[in-house]
């Protein structure tokens, strides 16, 4: 059997999140890998690849870093899990609070839909309410019923659940406004991200502050990936916007599992024990939430990320790569089927067939041309290892891969390419 084979017999999906599964990548692709370090990877023929995946963007010091193994082991050999509160968990809890304006409290869990759910849970809990609304735009939130069942991919969620979540359109606040209108007094919170690839309008996420706090609902900022790459103090200090709730993961502990719920006192503290008599908040309770060794990676990275300036790195790495891939793209013609946009801490890259739509048929085959130079790039994930070699190399394979996909683009993609298209991860049937 095949590696690829071996997994999907015993992983549904071949993979423990979507995102890796097989219908993400090219045919070229490697179907496992054996290690990781810096910024590259090995598959078992020990084939090397520049990688900008990176975890699903949760690597951004690199892979296999010294500094963070150290800690890690160090907070193994202190036990990891212990049967009372640690003082690695206690010492995360007041650097987080320290390090993010809006964070008054915390809870850490191993996964960000935990955390995300749990701030749905802590919104609904505070107002008494039961609705939830998220951006259209936004694709991602939880694998939980309040959120996947508001997606076409809500095969086993009831009903009941799915309708409580509802879904406005980011940069329109009369979409917002509108949802407020049509249920008074029922909207618990609102949860968004800051941005993703599209910047917010001007006005645009004081707005839907303004507009929760007048209706008396809870406003959420999701910080999964802009958490720590946009800025040390997140996305919603690079915005100038202060959320009563927000949540981090991926590039908190260098891909270590750590995830964070954290805001306001007011609204935390509901779910604390101290209150005599106040009715329960059972808000996260997770045994390994606070495990000891990802606790000291988190502490590390944050070290890590703030002595070597990385997010000035990521910024300044990603505009150079932009300035290339796009220049690259320009030189041959094909500026307008080819781009990479957004912000350049966190960039990424457009694909458009011959009549200027996008394409997963095209973004497949310059993957594929990719991978076939050694660079995995499945989306644009920038690490701290990732430096000038990396960027020489990665820009003379995009050179290579923009030349096929010219010739495919005035000679059709069928004679270019050797893989059935990518699919999107959130479609209604296989």
């Amino acid at each position: 059997m095949t590696y690829a084979e071996r997994l999907h017999a015993v992983i549904p999906g071949g993979a423990h999140t979507y995102s890796r599964g097989d219908d993400q990548f090219p045919a070229n692709a490697p179907s496992i890998l054996v290690k990781g370090k810096g910024s590259r990877v090995w598959d078992p023929n020990g084939k090397e690849y520049i990688d900008y995946g990176m975890g699903l963007r949760s690597v951004n010091i690199g892979y296999g870093n010294e500094e963070v193994a150290a800690a890690v082991y160090e907070e193994v050999l202190k036990g990891n899990n212990l049967t009372r509160a640690s003082i690695t968990e206690l010492e995360a809890a007041e650097l987080i609070t320290q390090l993010i304006p809006s964070a008054e409290m915390v809870k850490f869990a191993k996964h960000g839909s935990t955390v995300t759910s749990a701030a749905v849970k802590l919104a609904r809990a505070y107002t008494g309410r039961k609705y939830i609304i998220v951006p259209f735009e936004h694709p991602f939130f939880s694998f939980d019923d309040w959120f996947i069942g508001s997606t076409v991919v809500n095969r086993g969620v009831p009903e009941e659940h799915s309708s409580l979540t509802l879904k406005f359109h980011y940069n329109d606040l009369e979409s917002l406004k509108k949802l407020f209108d049509e249920h008074p007094g029922q909207i618990a919170g609102v949860m968004m991200e800051a941005a993703t690839t599209q910047p917010p309008a001007k006005g645009f996420l004081s707005g839907v502050r303004d507009l929760c706090h007048a209706n008396g609902a809870i406003f959420i900022i999701d910080e999964m990936i802009t958490g720590f790459r946009w800025h040390m103090q997140g996305a919603q200090n690079y915005f100038d916007i202060e959320p009563d709730l927000s949540t981090f993961g991926k590039a908190m502990a260098n891909g270590f599992a750590v995830a964070a719920l954290t805001g306001k006192k007011e609204i935390m503290g509901i779910g604390g024990i101290l209150q005599e008599g106040a009715e329960r908040v059972f808000l996260t309770s997770t045994t390994h939430g606070a495990e000891m060794s990802a606790l000291g990676a988190f502490i590390k990275t944050m070290e890590i990320l703030q002595r070597d300036r990385v997010v000035d790195h990521f910024w300044n790495y990603g505009r150079e790569l932009m300035e290339g891939m796009n220049g690259i793209a320009k030189d041959l013609g094909i500026g307008e089927n080819f781009y990479t946009e957004g912000f350049a801490c966190s960039p990424n890259y457009i694909t458009k067939d011959k009549d200027g739509q996008a394409s997963l048929a095209f973004r497949t085959l310059f993957a594929q041309e990719m991978v076939s130079h050694g660079v995995l790039m499945p989306y644009l994930a920038l690490s701290q290892a990732h430096g000038p070699k990396e960027l020489e190399q990665t820009l003379e394979a995009v050179k290579k891969s923009l030349a096929v996909y010219k010739k495919a683009l005035g000679e059709g993609i069928d004679k270019y390419l050797h893989s059935k298209p990518i699919r999107p991860v959130f479609r209604k049937y296989n």
